[in-house]
């Protein structure tokens, strides 16, 4: 494979690490306020995911930042707790667990996640994008960034039936503008060349500068203060050293912080295990990471993070699509995106205030699009009931829930149906209709496991008597013993009773009652009374 230089890998990778940082600047914000922690904290932890996670994972496209998929469990925990800064030592338990379970290989788990429900729960995180970022297109931002459920008690129409009196103009057309540049510049061959300047700064950009214009000619269009891009701006060092909270060490004696560490530690294991799974996917080239490194990246990392007062963390897919989307081609972006979290907030605070949501709501809605487009439905539909189902399945129970459960329920299912194409792979019949044949052979599979029991043996009770059963297990390398001694028990007992003739080919174990022929085989045969 052929080497990129640093300087190389910069170039390539500038424009998908500034879409992912725009990306994820609301991102963090929102998923702080979501969590009831200082603003901050996500911005905090979205800079330690780029610089400290993006160096050592070696996962190419992954992201990581404060996740969605916390913020219950962080919100309760702080409350439980009673401080914000008791609560980081809770995420430094959590850090600590993730690196342990690095050194004991618990990464290798992510190796038994289906691809059809890795593939569902991307779609199904495309839906939700794009149904989380109506509102903000709309210019109605009543829910906070991050927020990964569109169900409260059941499916939440309150966005719905609140759009209609809450629509603002100035925000459908920053919203319309932005995605008539994303399309555009996708499309136009000369436009997708200008690699430094992607398509996504240019709707920013725009959305700015027409928000500008509508404010200073005074037009009822300007997009106010609540609809923009929220972000502390300290006046001075001793005000930025103020935002930053440290861990109060004497968390470590409350047992309360060690249940919410614990907690968080699984948690956001599974989710970047299951996110690494999903961003392996979307790499073009088809990498694959080492898991194991993964969960000590994000143990270092959320220690860091927690240390200098950041959220905890996971490897997130809605940042994760955007980089691939964008065109990354190493961790090189995520760690550029990083870089520009933290020169942004240290320097031009004051300019990212005057991003419009709307216009960060046109590039989610495209990067949701690209994760559920049609297509990928139509492709598990060609590929049959048994990858469609656990795939569609997956998308619903995702959107209706959460990642984890949603991802819990694709597995299932997706089970289930391994499960029943095993029971019926167990064996082959000769003719299928038992009680007109007279000769009968039964061609077990490759593996025949307890899960096959019935079915052999609803097949060996419909023989009838005075028939010739051949057992052929030739082509087996592996039998359940209980289902060997159900074998054992037809041709000794039942098969002896009823005058039935019995051959058994291939079995690896011989029984007392057996007698082997030429080829050492186990052959039984009982001959009918004459």
């Amino acid at each position: 494979m052929k080497k990129t230089s640093l300087i190389g890998g910069i170039k390539e990778n500038f424009p998908s690490g500034l879409v992912v940082f725009l990306v994820a600047l609301p991102l963090c914000l929102g998923i702080a306020l979501a969590s009831g922690a200082p603003p901050l904290s996500g911005v905090i932890a979205g800079i330690v995911g780029g610089l400290v996670i993006g160096s050592i994972s070696n996962s190419n496209i992954s992201v990581s930042g404060p996740a969605a998929g916390l913020t219950a469990i962080v919100l309760t925990a702080i409350t439980d707790l009673g401080a914000f800064n008791i609560f980081l030592c809770a995420g430094i338990i959590a850090g600590i667990i993730q690196l342990v379970l690095g050194f004991v290989r618990a990464g290798s788990i992510s190796n038994y996640f289906p691809n059809n429900v890795i593939e569902g729960m991307l779609a199904a995180i495309g839906i939700i994008i794009i149904l989380k970022q109506i509102p903000h297109a709309l210019g109605f931002d009543k829910d906070y960034e991050g927020h990964q459920s569109i169900f409260d008690n059941g499916l939440n129409f309150g966005y719905f039936s609140e759009l209609s009196g809450a629509i603002h103009p100035g925000a459908i057309i920053v919203t319309l503008v932005s995605i008539s540049i994303l399309i555009t510049w996708d499309r136009v061959h000369f436009l997708k060349r200008i690699k430094m300047l992607p398509g996504a700064l240019v709707a920013v950009v725009a959305g700015i500068v027409l928000n500008e214009i509508f404010k200073m000619s005074g037009s009822s269009l300007a997009i106010q203060t609540q609809h923009l891009v929220s972000l502390p701006v300290p006046q001075s060092l001793d005000d930025f050293k103020n935002l930053i909270t440290t861990p109060d060490f004497n968390g470590f004696l409350n047992p309360k912080v060690w249940i919410a560490g614990a907690t968080i530690a699984i948690v956001a294991s599974i989710e970047t295990l299951l996110c690494i799974e999903a961003s392996d996917r979307l790499d073009v080239q088809r990498r694959i990471t080492d898991t194991n490194l993964e969960l000590k990246a994000q143990g270092i990392g959320n220690l860091v993070s927690s240390f200098i007062g950041g959220l905890p963390m996971t490897s997130v897919v809605v940042r994760s699509s955007a980089n691939a989307n964008a065109g990354a081609t190493s961790k090189m972006s995520t760690i550029i995106h990083g870089i520009l979290l933290l020169i942004c907030v240290l320097s031009i605070p004051v300019i990212l205030n005057l991003i419009p949501l709307s216009t960060l709501a046109a590039v989610l809605i495209m990067v949701g699009y690209k994760l559920a487009k049609p297509a990928t439905f139509r492709h598990f539909w060609q590929l049959g009931k048994f990858q469609f189902i656990p795939f569609v399945a997956t998308v619903i129970a995702v959107v209706a829930t959460d990642l984890l459960k949603g991802v819990g329920i694709g597995l299932a299912i997706s089970v289930f149906y391994i499960l029943q194409g095993n029971m019926k792979r167990a064996y082959y019949l000769s003719r299928e209709k038992l009680d007109d044949a007279d000769e009968i052979t039964i061609k077990l599979a490759e593996e025949v496991s307890f899960l096959n029991k019935a079915a052999i043996k609803k097949t060996l009770k419909n023989i009838k008597p005075n028939s010739t059963v051949t057992i052929d297990a030739r082509g087996t390398s592996y039998i359940a013993t209980d289902v060997l001694e159900m074998i054992q028990d037809f041709a000794n007992i039942r098969a002896k009773e009823e005058d039935i003739n019995v051959e058994l080919l291939g079995f690896k174990t011989s029984y007392r009652d057996y007698e082997r022929d030429e080829n050492s085989h186990i052959v039984v045969t009982h001959k009918r009374a004459m």
